[in-house]
């Protein structure tokens, strides 16, 4: 494990290190200001992992390639940003608790920031690390959400068993603006080193400067946001939503900062039930982000959140099929070729074929869920295995047992085969 430069350490000098997680920007990143608040020197450091990245510990499937290049550019992105600031970002392949500690015992590292994060293994290493570290100084805060949990009109123990009660409850809330990123930050730990890794080349480009230009496109430039409601449940088309999930889940922007986009288009431009739509879908993500911090473990189970086990099982071949959109139903095959190629599907693909691996194969749709964050790269904890136990009956869906009716489904959003053809094309 490569690290620093080696330097004289004062006394009288604090050191912070700021691990960045799920936050890779320098806008609206509050626990990065108030750490660079409190110290002399900064340590800028990325771990990549490969536990992370499988924390259902189900599906055996690598992480796609197309999900790695995103990450990579995302990262890139970030030193480059952090260079503009006389600072960079070391970037680690390895276990979380050794390099951290090592950073920590080295360089005399005083003080830690981080992101809070709902996530099971993300509260885990945290709490680790601060066991480890009794003699640091943490901070932590939370900017992965809306709310703070101070915030919410109840204790999180009394977070509402499905959405919508939840919905009403926060959606008149005031929400604070997204934090100023800072002009300057402490010196880095010895000279900085010279750029090591390049930018891959992708069909998506990872990082906030694209996360920003996106966002900006779907609103300003094009006004595509006028008719989010009707063109969202498309299945194909780059312009039907605005896709700005990819760099949200990577933490390239904050939901606030969405938020706050949305707010100055309808003050600019007008509100309509577009905008609104679209802030109706932050609210379901914020849901999701609460729903894992009470439930935790829970989201992981069989029997999800409510404890009662569904009759399916799982077959490998069945589930290969599935994975490689091999199935009876076209449809379903349309969808999952495209994720495979493209490291995304839209909401109602996901929806049906997650209802297809459920209730038309029976399978265990926990499986679905891993594989899911295997190759998505707008994979979001909390979203992906909330949504999932949602469609499997174990979660937050009142109905409990929500079946899309695949033919029907077909009809309604590829009823001239457009899609089906451009996906399937290669079983002709």
């Amino acid at each position: 494990m490569r690290l620093l430069h080696n330097e004289f350490m004062t006394a009288t000098k604090t050191t912070g290190l700021y691990w960045f997680r799920h936050d890779l920007r320098l806008a609206d990143n509050p626990s990065l200001n108030q750490l660079c608040s409190k110290v002399d020197r900064l340590i800028c450091v990325y771990i990549k992992d490969q536990h992370e990245a499988n924390q259902s510990q189900l599906c055996r499937a690598s992480v796609s390639q197309l999900k790695k290049i995103f990450e990579q550019q995302s990262v890139t992105v970030l030193d480059e940003s952090l260079r503009q600031k006389n600072q960079y970002l070391l970037c680690v392949d390895g276990p979380v608790q050794e390099t951290l500690l090592a950073l920590v015992e080295r360089y005399a590292v005083t003080h830690i920031g981080a992101e809070f994060h709902p996530g099971v293994y993300e509260q885990n290493t945290l709490k680790s690390l601060k066991d480890a570290c009794p003699q640091v100084q943490f901070t932590v805060s939370q900017e992965h959400t809306l709310f703070s949990i101070n915030d919410l009109p109840f204790d999180l123990e009394e977070l509402p068993e499905t959405f919508t009660p939840f919905r009403k409850k926060v959606e008149t809330i005031l929400i604070n603006p997204p934090a100023d990123e800072l002009l300057q930050l402490p010196s880095s730990i010895g000279v900085l080193p010279e750029v090591q890794q390049k930018l891959t080349s992708g069909p998506l480009q990872g990082g906030e400067k694209s996360a920003h230009q996106q966002l900006n496109y779907y609103l300003f430039e094009s006004d595509l946001i006028k008719q989010y409601k009707q063109t969202r449940n498309a299945l194909d088309d780059w312009h039907n939503s605005s896709k700005v999930s990819l760099w949200l889940a990577n933490g390239c922007i904050s939901v606030k900062t969405i938020y706050q986009t949305i707010k100055q288009y309808e003050a600019e431009r007008g509100a309509n039930e577009s905008t609104y739509w679209l802030f109706f879908e932050l609210l379901w993500r914020e849901y999701f982000q609460w729903y894992l911090s009470k439930h935790q473990n829970k989201l992981f189970h069989f029997s999800g959140v409510k404890q009662v086990a569904p009759l399916t099982r799982f077959n490998q071949q069945e589930f290969t099929r599935w994975c490689e959109g091999m199935t009876k139903y076209p449809i379903v095959n349309a969808c999952m070729r495209q994720l495979n190629q493209t490291g995304y599907m839209s909401n109602r693909g996901r929806q049906l074929v997650a209802s297809c691996l459920v209730h038309e194969l029976n399978l265990d749709w926990r499986y679905g869920a891993a594989y899911f964050e295997q190759q998505l790269i707008d994979y979001d904890v909390a979203s992906n295995w909330g949504n999932w136990q949602y469609l499997a009956g174990v979660g937050a869906d009142p109905r409990a047992h929500r079946r899309f009716d695949l033919d029907k489904q077909t009809a309604t959003y590829d009823p001239d085969q457009t899609f089906r053809t451009k996906w399937l094309k290669s079983d002709e």
